[in-house]
C-alpha cells in the first residue's frame, strides 16, 4: 500500500521528461517561435510616452494611416522644393505689417511649411515596418510645432482634439500660405516682364501717336492678365484634404425670403452626443444638419416691407410738396431694393429704427457643400453644470462606411482610424486604431505568361526583314477574302532571310519554358507559329480566354482582400496588438475622434 504513491511519482516524472524531450528534439525553438510570432505582429513603429504624450501619439498615429493626407505631404514639399525657398521667404526690411495683418516671423513660418515637413518626416518614420519592435519620440515633431508658434505645449489639458484642431489649422494655414506665395511670384515675374517691355518701347525713336497708342494697349492687356492669374486657381493643386465647407441657409418662416447662404470652413466637425444611453453617428449628424426654428429674428425682407408702409403712411398725412417728393423717391427706392437685393437697404433712405422691425420665426439648416477628402469627426461628451464638469458615457454605433451627401452627389467615405479615451472628463489614456491599408504597388492576382509584354513576338530581332503580315481589320469570311497578290511578294533572297530569322526565333521558343502563371492554358497557344500567315492571324478566342484568370482564382483574390482589409493596429503608445474591424466597431463607449477617407472603390465602381 506505501508504494503506490511512489509509483504514481515515478510515472509523473517519467511523463515529464518525455514531454521535454519530445519538445527539444520536434520544436527545440517552439518558445522563441512564439515569441518571435508574437513579436512579427507588431508591424508598426511605436511612440513613446515620456511626458504624458498619449493624446499626441494618439493623434500621429491616426494621421499615419491617411493615404491621402500622405499624398499632399509629398506633393507639397515636392513643390516648395521645385521652386525654391527664395519665393517663400520673407524680407523683414520690405516686410508691412499693417497691409498683412501677421508678423513677417510667422509669415515665413507658414509660407516655408515648419510643421509640414515635421509631420511628413514623423509620418514616414510611423510607416515602416520594422523587423522587431521599434519605438521613437515624437519630441522632433513637438519641437516643430513650438517652433512654429513660438509657444509651449501644455501637457495639462491633455486633449486629443484640441491637438488635431491646431495641427490641421496650422496645415491649412501653411498651404494657403504657400499657394499665395506662387501667386505672388507670378505675378512679380509679370510685372518684371512688363517693366522690360515698356524700357524696349520708350528706347524705340518712333513717336507718333500709333506708339503710344500700342503702348497703352500692352500695359492694359498686362494688367488683365496679372488680374486673370490672381483669380484662377493652379489645375494641379487639389487643396488640402481635410478642408471642407459648410453652408448655413435661412428661410424667414413669413414671407419666404432666404438670403444668400454663410459660408464657412472647416478641417473637423464636431458633433455633440446626445445624454441617452445609445445612439448612431447618424443621429448625431442629423442633430448638426437637422432644421432649428429660431425665434425674435429680424428680417431684412421684412424690415423693408415695414419701413415701405411707414413710408406709405407718411405720404397719405403729408401735406407740402417736397415732403410728398422725398417720400414718393423714398418709396421707390425701397420697392428697387425689395426687388433687387433686400439685404442691402438704400443708403440714402432713412428707415425706422431697428428696435420697431417686426420679429419673426425662421427656420435654418447646414449643409455640407464641399466634402473633404479626410473627413475627421470630433463626438463631443463633454458635459457642463454650474457645479462640475463630467463625461457622456453613451454607446455612439458608428458605420465602416459612411455615405454623406444627397442621392444624385453622394459621397462614400471608409474608416481608416479611430481615437478612443478611456476614463472621465479630467482624466484618462488615449489610444488609436489604425487600419492596415495595402500602399501602392499594388500586387496583380496573376502574371503575365509566355505572351504579351514578356513574350519574343513582341520584340523581334531588328536586324531580320519581316515577313509580309496580311491586315486583319479588312478581312471578312473565309470566301469573301482576296487572293494574296504573287507580284508583291519579297525576292528569294528576302524569303529565305527572313524564314531562317523565324526558324531560329521558333527553336528559341521551343527551347524555352513558358513563364509560370496561374492562369490556365491550352497547349496549342504555347506552340510556336509555322509561317508568317499563321503568325499574322488574330488571336482566337480560346487563346484569349486561357490568360483570364479563373472564378477561383478571383474568389481567392477578393477573399484576400477582404481579409487585408479586416486587418487593424491597436496602439496604446509603444504597445501595438493586431485587431479585427469588429473589435473596433464594438468600441463604441470609448470612440472619441473617427477619420474617415473618400471610398475611391465606390467612385471606379459607380
Amino acid at each position: 500500500m506505501p508504494e503506490k504513491p511512489l509509483t504514481i511519482a515515478t510515472y509523473a516524472a517519467g511523463a515529464s521528461l518525455a514531454a521535454i524531450t519530445l519538445v527539444y528534439v520536434f520544436g527545440p525553438t517552439f518558445f522563441l517561435d512564439n515569441e518571435s510570432s508574437s513579436s512579427s505582429k507588431k508591424g508598426v513603429v511605436g511612440l513613446s510616452n515620456s511626458a504624458n504624450d498619449c493624446f499626441i501619439n494618439s493623434i500621429l498615429q491616426a494621421l499615419a494611416g491617411l493615404g491621402d493626407l500622405r499624398l499632399y505631404l509629398i506633393r507639397e514639399i515636392h513643390r516648395r522644393k521645385l521652386d525654391g525657398p527664395e519665393i517663400y521667404k520673407v524680407d523683414p526690411e520690405n516686410y508691412v505689417q499693417e497691409r498683412r495683418g501677421i508678423k513677417a516671423w510667422k509669415l515665413e513660418g507658414l509660407q516655408m511649411g515648419i510643421v509640414t515637413y515635421a509631420l511628413k518626416e514623423i509620418l514616414d518614420k510611423l510607416n515602416e515596418r520594422p523587423i522587431s519592435k521599434k519605438t521613437i519620440s515624437p519630441q522632433p515633431f513637438i519641437r516643430a510645432l513650438e517652433r512654429a508658434f513660438r509657444t509651449r505645449i501644455s501637457r495639462q489639458q491633455q486633449d486629443a482634439q484640441e491637438f488635431l484642431q491646431i495641427v490641421a489649422e496650422r496645415l491649412c494655414e501653411e498651404y494657403h500660405a504657400g499657394r499665395k506665395a506662387r501667386r505672388n511670384s507670378r505675378k512679380l515675374e509679370i510685372n518684371v516682364t512688363n517693366i522690360q517691355v515698356t524700357i524696349e518701347k520708350l528706347e524705340i525713336p518712333e513717336r507718333n501717336g500709333s506708339a503710344e497708342k500700342g503702348l497703352e494697349t500692352d500695359d492694359e492687356e498686362t494688367e488683365q492678365s496679372v488680374e486673370n492669374s490672381n483669380n484662377v486657381e493652379d489645375p494641379d493643386e487639389e487643396g488640402f484634404p481635410f478642408e471642407g465647407k459648410i453652408e448655413s441657409q435661412i428661410e424667414c418662416l413669413s414671407c419666404g425670403f432666404k438670403p444668400k447662404p454663410t459660408v464657412s470652413t472647416f478641417v473637423t466637425l464636431t458633433l455633440n452626443v446626445p445624454q441617452k444611453p445609445a445612439t448612431s453617428l447618424n443621429s448625431c449628424f442629423d442633430g448638426m444638419l437637422k432644421v432649428e426654428h429660431i425665434d425674435d429674428f429680424k428680417c431684412e425682407y421684412c424690415r423693408l416691407e415695414h419701413a415701405l408702409r411707414c413710408k406709405n403712411h407718411e405720404l397719405s398725412r403729408a401735406t407740402e410738396e417736397k415732403s410728398r417728393l422725398r417720400l414718393e423717391l423714398d418709396i421707390q427706392k425701397i420697392r428697387n431694393a425689395l426687388n433687387d437685393d433686400p439685404e442691402n437697404p438704400p443708403i440714402d433712405v432713412q428707415l425706422p429704427d431697428v428696435k420697431l422691425a417686426p420679429r419673426r420665426r425662421i427656420a435654418r439648416h447646414m449643409y455640407i457643400s464641399s466634402f473633404p477628402k479626410i473627413l475627421a469627426i470630433h463626438l463631443s461628451r463633454s458635459m457642463y453644470s454650474a457645479s462640475f464638469s463630467s463625461k457622456n458615457m453613451a454607446k455612439v454605433a458608428f458605420p465602416e462606411t459612411l455615405p454623406l451627401g444627397g442621392l444624385l452627389d453622394q459621397k462614400k467615405y471608409r474608416l481608416l482610424g479611430v481615437v478612443t479615451h478611456k476614463g472621465t472628463h479630467n482624466s484618462g489614456h488615449y489610444e488609436s486604431f489604425r487600419r492596415q491599408v495595402a500602399t501602392a504597388p499594388y500586387s496583380t492576382p496573376h502574371s503575365f505568361g509566355a505572351e504579351g509584354a514578356y513574350s519574343i513576338q513582341g520584340s523581334p530581332n531588328p536586324s531580320a526583314v519581316q515577313s509580309p503580315r496580311i491586315s486583319t481589320s479588312n478581312l471578312g469570311t473565309a470566301s469573301e477574302r482576296p487572293s494574296p497578290d504573287l507580284s508583291r511578294l519579297p525576292s528569294p533572297s528576302a524569303t529565305s532571310l527572313s524564314t531562317s530569322s523565324l526558324s531560329s526565333q521558333s527553336s528559341l521558343k521551343s527551347s524555352r519554358e513558358p513563364a509560370p502563371t496561374s492562369a490556365p492554358r491550352d497547349d496549342g497557344t504555347l506552340q510556336p507559329p509555322t509561317s508568317s500567315l499563321t503568325d499574322s492571324r488574330p488571336r482566337t478566342s480560346r487563346s484569349i480566354k486561357s490568360k483570364a484568370p479563373s472564378i477561383a482564382e478571383v474568389t481567392h483574390f477578393k477573399r484576400k482582400s477582404k481579409k487585408r482589409d479586416n486587418r487593424w493596429w491597436r496602439i496604446s503608445d509603444d504597445k501595438i496588438k493586431e485587431s479585427k474591424t469588429s473589435d473596433v466597431l464594438s468600441m463604441q463607449k470609448e470612440v472619441y475622434l473617427l477619420f474617415y477617407e473618400l471610398d475611391r472603390r465606390a467612385e471606379e465602381d459607380t
